[in-house]
């Protein structure tokens, strides 16, 4: 349901005083168009906020909401492929979902509100990037669950709201999926009993289990450098959807009007601004750092600083014969070998990218490569010979063979 948190807030007045359901799809396999935890809302007045497959299954699942909400049962569904029958719901594109629709009833005054009401106006009330999980026991009356505003901190053995259904490897899988911000569902097991299968998904889709949703705070890209490549990158990073830090010690180049599109640009020595970002805790396994000044004097402290901590990449702009001299630097500073491999230098994949824009492009690719371990893109440190590959000019146009059209 997280990913209604942007237009929740607008909502919640169709939501007062009338029943509504949250259909939400709960196992997905094959070549399906949403992941599991992609909610949909249906009241009984008939709008839906919310899409599950992009409008393959959508009509049947409205008709199933307000079933539920008509007897007040909850329902779970598998819609797939259907070559039988052109009129089924169904998945054109092969694949299967499992939609698991929960009734909320109305709220009644002078009685308690039902966890799920109580919920959706907890995530209504947030901003589109703040951390936030989401724990729902499937199934329950009223939608038994509950919020927590802080993932990374939570401790499921600490928690009244779920120590009565959790036990064992299920407490630890589901404070596993709060921490590192994923989704997952848990069965439920009883005390001293081991999950149904290694993944943790129930063999049956009858079982008692609890779906959970954790978003963290965006990650961190820390652009090194306000020049032309920062410049590009900036915008890139925050397509990703990164809170993106430029950071120059040189005033007159980081205070310009083109770095605007950065969340923070600060003023200061790189080295000495991720050492103390380091420090206070705010860079993490998910924080990137591209290094674009190009200047040794700034490149070397700062790539011995950021090769030291445990980020999820660091690259730097530079030609192969930059790069070489690099690596020397780093060496004789006494940075590790093992820890120098890990840079990506030349910055980026190779496709040729020349302008500024494309440079752009090609880190923004390389850092979904890395993230993803796609082994088929080729990063520019794999590979040989010049970065910038020109374009062969055009073959001269022939005349004497070409067919001209008189009009």
């Amino acid at each position: 349901m997280l990913d209604l948190i942007p237009s929740l807030g607008p909502w919640m007045p169709r939501l007062e005083g009338q029943r509504f359901a949250v259909a939400t799809v709960v196992a997905a396999s094959g070549s399906v168009p949403r992941p599991v935890g992609t909610s949909m809302l249906v009241t009984e007045s008939g709008d839906v906020l919310g899409s599950l497959s992009g409008g393959c299954v959508e009509g049947a699942v409205v008709a199933l909401a307000e079933e539920a909400m008509d007897d007040g049962g909850a329902r779970r569904r598998t819609f797939g492929f259907n070559s039988t029958d052109a009129f089924a719901a169904g998945l054109t594109c092969g694949g299967a979902l499992d939609i698991q629709i929960q009734p909320v009833p109305a709220a009644v005054t002078g009685e308690p509100e039902q966890p799920l009401r109580v919920a959706v106006r907890q995530l209504a009330g947030l901003g589109h990037d703040e951390p936030v999980a989401l724990v729902r026991l499937l199934g329950a009356p009223g939608g038994a669950a509950v919020v927590f505003l802080d993932p990374v901190q939570h401790h499921g053995p600490a928690s009244p709201e779920l120590a009565p259904l959790l036990h064992g490897e299920s407490a630890l899988r589901v404070e596993s999926i709060l921490r590192s911000g994923g989704t997952g569902l848990v069965p439920l097991v009883q005390a001293g009993e081991c999950l149904p299968d290694r993944d943790g998904h129930s063999r049956h889709p009858g079982e008692p289990a609890v779906l959970v949703q954790s978003r963290l705070a965006p990650p961190r890209m820390l652009v090194f450098g306000a020049n032309d490549f920062g410049a590009a990158l900036v915008p890139a990073g925050k397509l990703l959807g990164y809170h993106v830090t430029l950071v120059d010690a040189r005033p007159a180049f980081a205070n310009q009007p083109r770095f605007a599109a950065a969340d923070e640009v600060v003023t200061g020595w790189p080295h000495r601004y991720l050492a103390a970002e380091a420090a206070a805790g705010r860079t993490d396994s998910r924080t990137v750092a591209a290094v674009l000044t190009h200047d040794p004097k700034f490149d070397i402290p700062l790539l011995e600083t950021a090769l030291a901590l445990d980020l999820a990449y660091v690259g730097a702009m530079g030609s192969r014969r930059s790069h070489l001299q690099r690596v020397g630097d780093l060496l004789r500073a006494g940075v590790p070998p093992e820890r120098i491999a890990q840079l990506h230098s030349p910055i980026g994949l190779d496709l040729g990218a020349v302008t500024p824009a494309e440079v752009a492009v090609s880190v923004t690719a390389e850092l979904i490569a890395a993230h993803s371990r796609a082994a088929s893109c080729r990063p520019l440190r794999e590979t040989s010979g010049t970065i910038h590959h020109l374009a062969p000019p055009p073959a001269p146009t022939d005349f004497s063979k070409q067919e001209i059209a008189w009009t």
